[in-house]
């Protein structure tokens, strides 16, 4: 489904007359929905996307509590997950490069409780898109890990509920042999 909106000529000019965060939240919930449907039951929101930076909301609800009423740490490996990985997927949208994305590996450091609405912040923008361009010039497999760091804008916004560190893996797609 997602697919076949992108290759829609009429999708393309919607966005011209939407607002950016209309587009990124709905490809995201689409995302969601039909590649990852944890993320489509927990409603990730899309805060701010540049080409340096991603936040990326989770909602503190039933979805996403634990037993204790804070964030449940699933969602919050979620939420990094979000924030590191819709950066790198915006960049190959927007350039249309064949390149495959996955995360290599992951670590958390869970520092205080998630008591409310949690904020992931990724500022590695600029280095995910150079690794993507060394991908695409050697055809090798790349590696760039990036920091996710996640706060509680209402609760303490200056200091994190958690830090993650997650290694992006990019290569360039080969062209499919239809035989």
């Amino acid at each position: 489904m997602l697919a076949a909106l992108q290759n829609q000529n009429w999708f393309q000019s919607l966005r011209n007359y939407l607002p950016a965060y209309f587009i990124e939240n709905t490809f995201i919930t689409l995302f969601g929905l039909s590649k990852v449907p944890m993320l489509f039951f927990l409603q990730p929101r899309v805060i701010a996307l540049t080409d340096k930076k991603c936040i990326i909301k989770i909602p503190l609800s039933w979805r996403s509590k634990n037993h204790l009423n804070s964030m449940y740490f699933g969602a919050l490996a979620a939420g990094a997950d979000c924030a590191g990985g819709f950066m790198a997927m915006k960049i190959v949208y927007e350039e249309k490069w064949p390149i495959s994305i996955v995360f290599k590996d992951f670590q958390a450091e869970f520092l205080r409780r998630a008591e409310g609405d949690t904020w992931f912040v990724c500022e590695d923008g600029l280095e995910v898109r150079e690794m993507m361009n060394t991908a695409l010039r050697t055809g090798e497999r790349q590696n760039c890990t990036v920091t996710v760091e996640a706060f509680v804008p209402e609760d303490r916004p200056q200091e994190p509920v958690a830090r993650f560190q997650l290694t992006l893996s990019v290569k360039k797609r080969e062209p499919r042999s239809h035989g």
